[in-house]
């Protein structure tokens, strides 16, 4: 159940940022990428790449095809997701290190996810 529902997340996000201003992380995710790529690559096709791989993320995690892959492709991205702590504090905290804004919030609930895909993993991430 816990693939599952952690899929449903990646899935349902992972849709949203195809449709411009429809995600509320939409800018957030890109300006994150073109730090994490050092500009590289164009904003808008940052958003269209990461909405393939979490939607991809949450295909796998709900069919359980290569749910290993899945897990680990997760692991990476939300790992990256805590990146704009660094990149950004002035985006994310009010007062650091205790007080987040809205944004901040939405980012640090994602350690409940990580927890989730460590646990599965040390499980065994039910194969590939």
């Amino acid at each position: 159940m816990l693939p599952v529902s952690v899929g449903i997340v990646y899935l349902w996000f992972g849709i949203l940022k195809f449709f411009a201003g429809v995600s509320p992380a939409e800018a957030l995710a890109q300006q994150t990428i073109q730090e994490l790529t050092f500009g590289i690559l164009d904003p808008a096709i940052s958003i269209i790449l990461l909405a393939l791989w979490e939607t991809v993320i949450g295909i796998l995690l709900i069919t359980a095809i290569w749910r290993k892959t899945a897990l680990l492709l997760a692991l990476l991205h939300i790992i990256l997701t805590f990146t704009p702590f660094l990149f950004f504090p002035d985006l994310v905290f009010t007062k650091i290190p205790f007080g987040l804004t809205l944004l901040g919030q939405y980012i640090i609930k994602n350690i409940i996810i990580l927890g989730v895909l460590l646990a599965l993993l040390k499980k065994g991430g039910g194969g590939n």
